[in-house]
């Protein structure tokens, strides 16, 4: 397994990742997270061109998407509750999946986590299975941000 940075000619399996991540969320009771389209096509492309965007090749597969960046992320400078610290810290969004290899959010969290140890997440209320895993590969619910439309997240967090 290839982690590598998404490349413009990844656009269409990624596109086609995401909208297999919406129906599975849809399906396990979390329809809301991702909705209407969400990432649109325009957002890809832009996390593509950021150098932001990367991809987990497996035998010449991309089996799973995420976006990971070191820095601000805006939506999370506002926290009902507490983040662990307020030192520098990589973020990740957009976490998705083909499907056919089990513990891929371990290995991208891994990946992250090598790269800076300090880490935040955010996730909808109703993703019940992201919780979870969050909890188990060491993240701790800090409390409550809101995206820029005003929607609710709960807000993760993982550092040495």
């Amino acid at each position: 397994m290839e982690i590598r940075k998404a490349v413009i000619e990844d656009l269409d399996d990624i596109l086609e990742i995401y909208e297999r991540a919406r129906q599975y969320m849809a399906e396990k009771g979390n329809p809301h997270q991702w909705k209407n389209g969400y990432p649109p096509k325009e957002l890809v492309v832009e996390d593509i061109e950021s150098g932001n965007l990367y991809v987990c090749d497996i035998d010449g597969e991309i089996e799973s998407v995420f976006y990971f960046s070191i820095g601000i992320e805006p939506t999370y400078e506002i926290i009902e509750g507490a983040w662990l610290d307020d030192k520098e810290y990589g973020f990740l969004h957009r976490i998705a999946s083909r499907g056919k290899h089990k513990g891929m959010l371990e290995y991208i969290v891994g990946y992250c986590f090598d790269i800076h140890s300090n880490l935040k997440i955010d996730t909808h209320e109703d993703n019940k299975i992201m919780q979870h895993l969050l909890e188990k590969y060491g993240f701790l619910k800090c409390g409550t941000i809101w995206l820029e439309d005003g929607s609710p997240r709960i807000a993760y967090q993982k550092n040495k």
